[in-house]
């Protein structure tokens, strides 16, 4: 989830989007920011990132002025650019966000409607074995918990909803396929 600029009140940056419909299929092409005040959909990618363990890893949200700051997610993530796709995005932004280089495998796509507005979530896992090397401007703290503890984390009133919702649509869709801890 890329900062935005100075002054932004909307505290979503001014970057350009694809809008979709109902079915995820671009209609036009629109600043973020719009499409959050509107209440148009449009695309992110995230990942849930999981150690050799099978721990979560979970953040803090950085106290500036971006989307629910100071609040914990387990979903690292951010807008999809115009042209990307949810892969290529996901990469991306675990890179910028975490310092993460990894290929994420998609687990589900679906309407995500506990957020600011409405949006198609292209949800990943990863597995994660080097450093990690948190953005202090977009994270404040990040660790690692179990299920167990993340079951409980979620339910936090400080843990963002798109994040809860997440988890559970990734706990939900099982383990087939999925890659091993």
């Amino acid at each position: 989830m890329s900062s935005p600029p100075e002054g932004d009140a909307g505290g979503v940056s001014a970057e350009l989007v694809e809008r979709v419909d109902e079915c995820d299929r671009v209609v036009g092409v629109v600043e973020r920011d719009e499409a959050v005040r509107r209440g148009w959909s449009h695309r992110i990618a995230g990942s849930v990132c999981r150690d050799a363990e099978g721990r979560y890893l979970v953040h803090r949200r950085a106290g500036g002025g971006g989307r629910f700051p100071g609040m914990y997610d387990c979903v690292a993530g951010g807008a999809v650019a115009v042209g990307e796709g949810y892969e290529a995005a996901a990469a991306r932004e675990l890179a910028e966000e975490l310092g993460i280089v990894a290929v994420p495998r998609r687990v589900a796509t679906y309407v995500c409607r506990s957020g600011m507005s409405p949006y198609w979530l292209g949800l990943h896992e990863v597995l994660v074995a080097g450093v990690l090397a948190p953005d202090p401007a977009e994270i404040a703290w990040c660790g690692w918990l179990t299920e167990a503890e993340m079951r409980e984390a979620v339910c936090g009133t400080d843990f963002v909803p798109d994040g809860r919702e997440a988890f559970d649509r990734y706990r939900a869709a099982g383990q087939a396929g999925r890659t091993t801890p």
